[in-house]
């Protein structure tokens, strides 16, 4: 990028010189004008090469102001051969590549309406020397016309469903017993805390609710809490009732970073998202950073049957052990096989991988980390990489299932249906109940990933259940 200030005025246009017309010759140049329709605004531009010789050239810019008075402006235009300026005169100047910006210097700041400005500057060129085709003063296309200002249409975001995720489980008949989301509301009747947020400046906190009943989250509140200083995301609410919260996950068979081994805790503002189109934030989980509840009311434990899903950033995981949400070890540690059963999302390939480079949705199943009934690799898990990913794992007794899809359009996909892993110990199963965020069921705390909502229930929910929620989830609006 080059930048030039100004130099006084060198030169005045003569006459005839300073006539507009479209890309014909005057004198030994070349002059183009340019006129175009602008919001609350108009303005015509008259460039006129006066003088040109190999390699280089000589123009003028004359700007009219057919709109409401300007203090102060900004003239761009693109070169079309790749012309570059090398001095400009009353005015100040920015290039880069063929992008042009002239601003004003504070003596031809105003310009009135009817009233003009000018100025000149010498350029370099090679091969060809033509006019630029268009001009914007201070952002409105100059065609000479006056457009009036066309107001901005306000687009109200659609009301919440009168159905959410756990009310469609609960007509189902697999009702949610864990309830979790940064974002928005799970019932359509919830109405309290989504999560909870404490500033680095003071160390207060600040529950974030959701704007209305079964509605998105109250993120200006947190934007107002937090502004100039750094939020992190002390809890998790449990809408289900249950008190099922998750908070910073203690030491287990891994220490974390945190002091007394605690896990870290995820920056409120690192992933911004919009759902029924208003801002909200998920849950960025950096390697270090993982939640936990230990202590649990109605998650299923031993064989019992259970469902979850997740809501994830598909583009965003690592190959560290272990992003999942879902069930696990009730004292932080590996207590053997079948002892958890969560949704792993990520590229690790160290304990069982899908078709492609990854990543995939896997059933994290302790001493296992499983795309189908085999123990390493199975064909039928694909990578899948939606920006917002939809995400399955669900289990009864000798069955359970892995499914996803795009979160923001579409349907879900069966990726594995079908008998527990052909590997002992996982028939039957021994679920503990706590529930974990973001790391393994030994507290390993390599992973990364971004999580915006999810919830488990009680029963092993049926596809037909599932296609419901997912249609909920597209409505939502993820973008």
């Amino acid at each position: 990028m080059r930048q030039v200030t100004s130099v006084r005025r060198r030169a005045a246009l003569s006459a005839a010189s300073a006539a507009v017309v479209a890309l014909s010759t005057v004198g030994a140049g070349i002059a183009a004008a340019h006129v175009a329709s602008a919001t609350a605004a108009g303005c015509q531009v008259t460039y006129t090469v006066t003088n040109q010789w190999p390699g280089g050239f000589g123009a003028n810019v004359s700007v009219t102001n057919l709109g409401d008075p300007v203090n102060g402006w900004k003239l761009t235009w693109s070169f079309p051969a790749g012309q570059a300026i090398t001095q400009l005169w009353n005015g100040s100047y920015t290039q880069s590549g063929t992008q042009v910006t002239v601003a004003n210097v504070d003596y031809n700041a105003g310009i009135p309406s009817g009233g003009s400005t000018g100025f000149g500057f010498n350029g370099s060129w090679n091969g060809s020397n033509p006019a630029p085709s268009s001009f914007a003063l201070n952002g409105v296309t100059c065609t000479g016309d006056v457009s009036t200002p066309t107001p901005t249409p306000t687009v109200t975001p659609p009301p919440p469903p009168s159905r959410q995720p756990c009310d469609i489980y609960a007509a189902g008949g697999t009702p949610c017993v864990a309830a979790h989301s940064t974002t928005r509301a799970l019932y359509a009747s919830y109405n309290g805390p989504l999560y909870q947020v404490r500033r680095a400046s003071d160390n207060t906190t600040r529950d974030i609710g959701v704007l209305s009943a079964g509605g998105g989250a109250d993120a200006a509140t947190q934007d107002s809490f937090c502004a100039g200083t750094t939020c992190l995301i002390t809890i998790i609410y449990d809408q289900s009732g249950r008190n099922n919260r998750l908070t910073q996950a203690p030491p287990g068979g891994f220490p974390g970073p945190a002091p007394g081994g605690y896990d870290n805790l995820a920056n409120a503002a690192k992933a911004p998202t919009t759902v029924y189109g208003r801002r909200a934030y998920g849950v960025y989980v950096d390697p270090g950073v993982g939640y936990r509840n230990n202590t649990t009311n109605g998650v299923a434990k031993g064989d019992q049957p259970e469902g979850m899903y997740a809501i994830f950033d598909g583009t965003h995981y690592n190959g560290g052990c272990c992003f999942d949400y879902g069930n696990a070890e009730t004292n932080s540690r590996d207590n053997g096989n079948g002892t958890m059963e969560a949704i792993y999302f990520g590229n690790i390939k160290v304990w069982g991988y899908g078709a492609g480079n990854g990543p995939w949705i896997m059933a994290d199943l302790e001493n296992g980390l499983f795309s189908g009934v085999n123990q390493k690799y199975n064909a039928n898990d694909p990578s899948i990489s939606h920006r917002y990913l939809t995400a399955i794992i669900k289990g009864e007794p000798n069955h359970w299932s892995i499914r996803g899809g795009n979160a923001q359009s579409g349907n879900l996909s069966t990726f594995y249906n079908g008998p527990r892993p052909n590997v002992a110990g996982y028939n039957p199963m021994k679920k503990e109940g706590a529930i974990i965020l973001g790391i393994g069921g030994d507290n390993s705390h390599g992973a990364a990933g971004t999580f915006y909502e999810g919830v488990m229930t009680s029963g092993y929910p049926s596809d037909a259940t599932e296609n419901a929620v997912q249609a909920n989830i597209v409505a939502a609006g993820y973008r």
